[in-house]
């Protein structure tokens, strides 16, 4: 069996071909593609009555209104007149009695706590936490600043010394101090 020798295609040849197919590919008329159509104008024909067998001789009128507000005296159409609110007859009125609210007591409204903790709370940029608390627990934190309700989601803080750690904005609310402080004394109730 004679020696064969397998021939491939230059360099030039696979160049040539591969600018072809994208040359091709970049003319749209020679790919199937077209350009838009040319913006037309519309027809008049195309805005004519259309007039329905079925509907006979019946005009719009005869139709009855579909419900009762179209028969109202104030309903628009389009031979309504707009006229300005005349002065004095209709004008609202400009004496207004009182009205007698109940006196409500502040305080909160909440049932007692299964226990309180106190001690001193710090932030804690990812949350509420409580080390001895299991996350999910309803805690009620009260400082200097006022009161915050939370939900422990965390398991912490690290040092012994603290009962809470808080989410760095309810802690300098709870804390009515700069926002230097580090640390203050809070009251932690459990529900």
């Amino acid at each position: 069996m004679p020696y064969r020798r397998i021939v491939r295609p230059s360099r030039t040849v696979a160049i040539a071909v591969l600018t072809a197919a994208l040359a091709l590919g970049a003319l749209p008329g020679l790919v199937g593609s077209r350009e838009p159509s040319r913006v037309q104008p519309i027809d008049a024909a195309s805005f004519r009555d259309v007039i329905l067998a079925a509907a006979g001789d019946r005009s719009i009128e005869k139709i009855s209104a579909p419900d009762s507000a179209y028969a109202a005296a104030g309903r628009l159409d389009p031979a309504s007149a707009f006229r300005d609110a005349a002065s004095g007859a209709d004008a609202a009125p400009t004496d207004r009695p009182a009205a007698a609210l109940p006196k409500a007591a502040a305080g909160w409204d909440w049932k007692p706590p299964r226990y309180t903790l106190s001690g001193y709370a710090t932030f804690y940029d990812n949350g509420t936490t409580a080390m001895r608390l299991p996350r999910g627990t309803v805690v009620v934190v009260c400082g200097e600043g006022g009161c915050l309700e939370r939900v422990v989601n965390d398991y912490g803080p690290v040092r012994q010394t603290r009962v809470v750690d808080l989410y760095r904005p309810d802690f300098f609310k709870i804390c009515g101090c700069a926002s230097w402080s580090g640390t203050t004394l809070v009251t932690v109730r459990v529900y």
